[in-house]
């Protein structure tokens, strides 16, 4: 791969690959349409001329809100070759969100699904639009298709921007992570050596598109490496499950990668089955703790121990289990080729003793530059070139990370801080408990206290006395819940993350 840009990657994969298929897309579970890396290539610079024709050019904002399908890759695909910045954002994004969005990528155009181009002309009608029917099959798309299949002539610099990720932050509006080429470019290239990603890989892809998880870790990685993407159109259990059985023939999955709230789901369904897994090599989980427990289930149930591993989207990939080694549950694994790590006290800004808790800060080729149009807050990310994750975490004797919280979820009661991760891991080790999330609530004495909110296992007699009980015997007392309310489940985004905000709803009275 010669390329210092996406295009030129993509453009390598289709000079290797050719013929050979790039995307089968999978709607309901059922194969609809395969691309091979040629029409891929072709198919994408039809977009691109077709875009420029729009007056989409260099710099430009386009802000893909539509449903997962092929029309959307195509449309990010094409932006790359024109040097324009795509924008993916959660199709489900109500007015209110997408209001904000809008305004602050000044975007000059907005690619969105029929229901998605409804919400966009109540904000602007003003607002360039163009519909893609994701309803329909990718074949039956011909907005496009009279365009020239030649690659546009647009120069691309590495420090040019690809893409700009929404970050969802617990306070304030959210903030557009600046990816440039060379961001994107390096951490594929890190994920593909470290996970060895080849050709003859086939990858189960069950993730959303508008995150860094499903874009640029899987997608990119998957195109960039020449190997076969399954593209599901969502993510359901059973279907994801009839996919990854298949143990023969071109649609044999060695790669799926994941989030924790999908692997559960998926262990879930499978119950009893004993379906045998041995030819997927590689089960990835990512963009939230897997619990000890959980790595265990699916160590279990699928025959092999997934690989942990952490990422944001400012940064992409930073920590991985490895491939070959030890992996080891609870941990997010050994710092990517040509990542810097620190642990810092958050407070004086030293470096910590290995082992001790401590902010962890980054440094590296696939580091954002900085927030779109927010120079303030990309000034408080930095401190003299070090990335600050706003994760705190240890080393281990063998150079293995672990987070241990974020720093802004910290409870300070009584003057004492407190780890929600720490409690957290005494009470999910209550028998009966599923998962819990812990947060700090206003307390007129201690300014803050200990609150909880408990999932437990249907059928069971768990109260908050005996989860307070076990954690009193575990833990100091101020550590321990003040307040429990129990759940069916946790407000989660799609992506599997708690909403810790939506859990101190719970203890408004």
């Amino acid at each position: 791969m010669s390329g210092e840009s996406l295009r030129d990657c993509f453009l390598d994969s289709s000079l290797i690959h050719g013929d050979k298929k790039a995307i089968s897309f999978l709607r309901r579970g059922v194969v609809e349409t395969e691309l091979s890396y040629r029409e891929l290539d072709q198919d994408s610079s039809r977009m691109a001329n077709a875009l420029l024709e729009m007056g989409v050019g260099k710099g430009d904002r386009v802000i893909l809100y539509l449903p997962k399908s092929l029309g959307s890759i195509m449309v990010h695909l094409a932006l790359q070759k024109i040097g324009a910045i795509a924008v993916p954002l959660n199709p489900g994004f109500k007015r209110s969100e997408m209001d904000y969005l809008c305004e602050d990528t000044e975007a000059k155009l907005v690619v969105a699904g029929p229901e998605q181009e409804a919400i966009i002309r109540e904000i602007d009608p003003r607002l360039t639009a163009v519909v893609i029917h994701t309803e329909r099959a990718y074949q039956d798309l011909d907005f496009f298709r009279s365009a020239s299949d030649t690659v546009p002539p647009v120069g691309i610099e590495p420090e040019d921007v690809g893409l700009i990720i929404y970050t969802s932050g617990t306070t304030g509006k959210p903030k557009g992570a600046l990816l440039t080429h060379r961001n994107l470019v390096h951490d594929a290239r890190n994920i593909i050596n470290i996970w060895e990603i080849t050709e003859s890989d086939v990858l189960c892809h069950a993730l959303p598109l508008f995150h860094v998880h499903g874009l640029c870790f899987a997608l990119h990685t998957a195109l960039m490496a020449g190997s076969h993407v399954l593209l599901l159109d969502s993510f359901s259990p059973e279907e994801v499950i009839e996919v990854l059985a298949k143990r023969e023939g071109e649609y044999a999955c060695t790669v799926f990668m994941g989030v924790p709230a999908m692997y559960s789901k998926l262990v879930d369904s499978l119950g009893e089955k004993g379906l045998d897994f041995k030819h997927i090599r590689l089960w990835a989980s990512g963009s939230a703790p897997l619990l000890v427990k959980d790595f265990e289930r699916v160590e279990r149930v699928f025959g092999k121990e997934p690989v942990e591993r952490e990422g944001m989207s400012e940064t992409g990939m930073n920590f991985s289990n490895p491939l070959k080694g030890v992996r080891k549950p609870g941990s997010i694994g050994l710092p990517l080729p040509e990542l810097q790590v620190r642990i810092v006290d958050p407070e004086t800004f030293l470096d910590v003793v290995p082992g001790q808790t401590g902010e962890i800060w980054i440094k590296g080729p696939a580091v954002t530059p900085g927030y779109w149009r927010k120079p303030d807050e990309t000034a408080k990310a930095f401190e003299k070139g070090w990335f600050r994750t706003g994760d705190l975490g240890r080393v281990d004797e063998d150079g293995y990370y672990y987070l241990t919280d974020r720093l802004k979820h910290i409870i300070i009661s009584g003057g004492e801080n407190i780890s929600p991760k720490e409690v957290e891991t005494i009470i999910n080790q209550v028998e009966g408990v599923v998962e819990s999330s812990v947060v700090g609530v206003p307390d007129e004495k201690w300014g803050e206290k200990v609150a909880a909110a408990v999932v437990t296992t249907p059928g069971t007699q768990v109260n908050a006395e005996e989860i307070q009980r076990f954690c009193r015997e575990h833990l100091h007392n101020w550590k321990c819940p003040k307040e429990i309310v129990f759940r069916k489940e946790l407000p989660k985004n799609r992506m599997g993350k708690v909403l810790k905000e939506e859990i101190k709803e719970f203890f408004k009275h």
